[in-house]
C-alpha cells in the first residue's frame, strides 16, 4: 500500500486499515477495479435534481434540528462525558474516504488488556435510546451538506472492508452513501451482510427521485416502530468479513441481467 495514504488514515483513527498486501496507492482506483465495468448510473453519483432536493432539505429543517442536536449534544455530554460527537473515517462515492460524523452513542470502557470492550457491554441504555430513534444519525447532515453524503443511498461503511467486497458488493460505491437507504427500510442491521449488499446494488440500479421520497417516508415509519436496530444475537451488527458463500438474493431484489452474485474469498486476519 502507498505509505503516505496508509500513514493518512493511520493519522484519521485506523490502524492497519487494509491488508498489508495490498498495493494501492489510490483507494478510488482500488474500488473501481473491484466494481469492474461501472454500472448504466455510474457516471452520475448524485444528479443536480437529487443534490438540489438533499440541501433544500437539511437547510430547511435546521430550525428544528439545531436545537435537537444541541439538546442531544447536552444529553450525551452528562450520559456518557466527551466526546460528544463519534467521528470515524467511511469510504463514499469511488472510494473517497471521509470522516462520518454521529453522536457517541457509547463509552470507552477497556478490559484489562487495554483493548475496547464489546459492543454490548459499552452500549448503555441511553446509547440503545440513540440507535434505536436513529437520533445519533442526526450529526450526518453535516455530512450532507459538506457533498460526502446524500439523504438516500447505501450506508457508507469501514475502510477495512474494502477488499472484502466482492466486484459486485464494489458497486455500491458508484453513487454518494446516504443516511438512509434501501436495506435500511428492508430490515436494516437484522439482514445478513450479503442481503444488505443485494438491496444496495439495487438500489443503484434502480435509482430516482421517486424512490429516495418511498425511502424517506418508509425511514420515518421504520423509525417510529423501531424494527431492525441490532443484528440477531448482537449488539450492534457483527463484523463483515467476507462472502464465504453467496445465496440467492433477498425477496424482492434482482440481480443484474446474466450476473449472478460472486462469492468472495474469507477476510485474511482480524476486522476491527
Amino acid at each position: 500500500m502507498n505509505g503516505h495514504l496508509e500513514s493518512t488514515l493511520i493519522r484519521a483513527g485506523l490502524d492497519a486499515p487494509l491488508d498489508a498486501s495490498l498495493d494501492a496507492s489510490d483507494l478510488r482506483a482500488f474500488v473501481a477495479a473491484r466494481a469492474g465495468r461501472p454500472g448504466p448510473f455510474a457516471a452520475a453519483a448524485c444528479p443536480p435534481m437529487k443534490r438540489a432536493f438533499d440541501l433544500l432539505v437539511v437547510l430547511a429543517t435546521l430550525p428544528i434540528t439545531l436545537p435537537l442536536l444541541a439538546v442531544l449534544a447536552l444529553a450525551v455530554r452528562v450520559k456518557l462525558g466527551s466526546p460528544v460527537f463519534f467521528r470515524q473515517p467511511r469510504v463514499g462515492w469511488q472510494g473517497r474516504i471521509f470522516r462520518l460524523w454521529k453522536l457517541r452513542s457509547m463509552t470507552d470502557a477497556r478490559g484489562a488488556s487495554g483493548q475496547l470492550l464489546p459492543d454490548a457491554e459499552r452500549l448503555t441504555p441511553f446509547g440503545r435510546w440513540l440507535r434505536a430513534t436513529s437520533l445519533d444519525e442526526v450529526p450526518s447532515l453535516v455530512n450532507v451538506l459538506r457533498g460526502e453524503m446524500s439523504l438516500v443511498g447505501p450506508r457508507p461503511l469501514l475502510v477495512q472492508y474494502l477488499p472484502l467486497y466482492t466486484p459486485r458488493q464494489a458497486r455500491r460505491h458508484e453513487v454518494r452513501p446516504g443516511v438512509t437507504g434501501w436495506a435500511q427500510v428492508n430490515g436494516r442491521n437484522a439482514l445478513s451482510w450479503e442481503e444488505r449488499f443485494e438491496h444496495d446494488v439495487w438500489y443503484v440500479d434502480h435509482r430516482g427521485f421517486a424512490l429516495d421520497l418511498r425511502i424517506l417516508a418508509l425511514t420515518l415509519a421504520k423509525v417510529l416502530q423501531r424494527e431492525g436496530i441490532a443484528a440477531p444475537g448482537h449488539a450492534t451488527m457483527e463484523p463483515f468479513r467476507g462472502s464465504v458463500v453467496a445465496g440467492p438474493p433477498p425477496a424482492g431484489v434482482q440481480t443484474a441481467k446474466g450476473q449472478a452474485p460472486v462469492a468472495a474469498q474469507a477476510a485474511k486476519g482480524p476486522v476491527r
